[in-house]
């Protein structure tokens, strides 16, 4: 049979002037198997950070039993997840090796960027950059936004590029949408009409970069290295500008993702979470972006779930017992993360799904809310990064180095990482009971 690249296009001229014409996905651009483009490159593989608030239940997080398959299985708290636990692995008894001085962050920052957390309680920030910004300046360069962050309550960043430089999560769900799927967006096989500001942005940014590059000739090394480090926001945004001009790849579930709800119907954070997820599903279809961050809720979160008496982290602390609304606040945050995995799923690329291209990182800010622990600290993995993880696979291993979990996802993902972390935070080997 005949193959194609999928990057085909019919070429001519019309009134003097060149036209180019892309081509829908035919089935001779696709190998026989359906798992990739007949050239040989491969659906990309995309990463997901999926955050919530305050940690768990230790007791009734940890999956009964441990193996792959049948040989274990879902605790309640996981319970909403148990649609995915095909393409779903949970590390237990991860221990963050750290110092534990900050509540809610002297775990999460190290587990995040494999550094310690830099500063005191009320004023501290993360020591380097957090694995999905790592992720992104490998596997992020080709795409018109290298990673997009999104909060379904408050704004406070967990994604950051380094020490006091945080990404902060857009959280208002109209902006998000008009930001991706706005003027700028182009359906495959159309010919949406292009912002005319891109074109005059883009050219003026190449006259600057044109006079700049004659200045850098004439300048000493240091001043040298000023002005690259300046310039690379402008080749930044020159190449996600070029990337909006593209419009996305012929893809088969790209498409313009619907317009949100209402303010009023978006008022709660779980209708947002659900707006986000469909919008971010989508922005992965149309390969707009392959990393991604949802803060659900962020740490210290004092939001008032239904139902309950009291803010959450207050609950943590004050709820006597076993703690049964703590618990029923985590089942709804599983169950949120839950609607984020069916998002990918249900978005077939080949003869699988988005989520099977994907790792999605489902984490919180401590382990047991109650005493700001870092041990026993929650990981879930979801997706098979291509063929590079099992899913249905419980791995326990008490007192563990958490920097593992990020090393394994870096691997999977098929970046070159002989390591993760520093100093008592390093890891070098990843968990291979996870990998194919």
């Amino acid at each position: 049979m005949t193959t194609l690249d999928r990057r085909t296009l019919l070429r001519g001229l019309l009134g003097g002037a060149a036209v180019a014409i892309a081509l829908p996905p035919l089935e001779c651009m696709v190998n026989p198997n359906g798992t990739a483009w007949a050239d040989g490159s491969i659906f990309p593989k995309r990463f997901g950070l999926w955050t919530w608030a305050n940690g768990t239940l230790p007791d009734r997080w940890t999956p009964i039993g441990a193996g792959e398959g049948d040989a274990w299985q879902l605790s309640d708290q996981l319970a909403p997840l148990a649609i995915h636990k095909p393409k779903l692995s949970v590390i237990s008894g991860l221990e963050v090796k750290a110092f534990n001085s900050i509540p809610h962050y002297s775990g999460f920052g190290p587990f995040l960027t494999g550094l310690e957390q830099i500063g005191e309680e009320g004023n501290n920030t993360f020591g380097g950059p957090t694995i999905d910004q790592i992720i992104a300046s490998r596997i992020g360069t080709d795409t018109a936004y290298p990673s997009i962050e999104a909060g379904a309550w408050y704004e406070d960043a967990i994604s950051h590029n380094g020490p006091y430089s945080p990404n902060p999560p857009e959280r208002d769900v109209h902006r998000l949408f008009e930001r991706l799927f706005g003027p700028t967006f182009r359906e495959p096989g159309t010919d949406a009409v292009i912002d005319p500001k891109l074109a005059l942005r883009q050219s003026v940014l190449d006259v600057v970069k044109g006079q700049v590059d004659s200045l850098n000739a004439k300048l000493g090394a240091t001043d040298r290295a000023r002005l690259d480090q300046h310039l690379s926001g402008i080749r930044n945004l020159e190449q996600r500008l070029a990337r909006l001009a593209e419009g996305p790849p012929d893809y088969a579930a790209c498409r313009r993702a619907d317009t949100p709800p209402t303010e009023e119907e978006l008022a709660d954070p779980f209708a947002k979470s659900r707006a986000i997820a469909d919008i971010l599903a989508l922005a992965m279809a149309c390969d707009m972006t392959r990393v991604v961050s949802v803060v659900f809720m962020p740490p210290i979160s004092n939001y008032l779930f239904p139902g309950a008496t009291e803010g959450h982290h207050q609950l943590t602390h004050n709820e006597p017992g076993d703690q049964p609304t703590v618990h029923a606040n985590t089942v709804k945050a599983m169950e949120e993360m839950s609607y984020f995995l069916s998002a990918l799923d249900a978005i077939p690329e080949g003869d699988a799904t988005l989520l099977d291209h994907a790792i999605v990182l489902g984490t919180s800010d401590v382990s047991l809310g109650k005493t700001h622990a870092i041990d026993e600290y929650p990981c879930v993995l979801a997706g098979l990064a291509d063929g590079a993880l099992r899913g249905n696979v419980h791995y326990r291993s008490p007192a563990e180095n958490a920097s593992k979990a990020p090393l394994t996802i870096l691997r999977a993902l098929g970046i070159d990482a002989p390591s993760f972390g520093v100093d008592d935070f390093e890891a070098t080997t990843t968990v291979g009971a996870l990998e194919v």
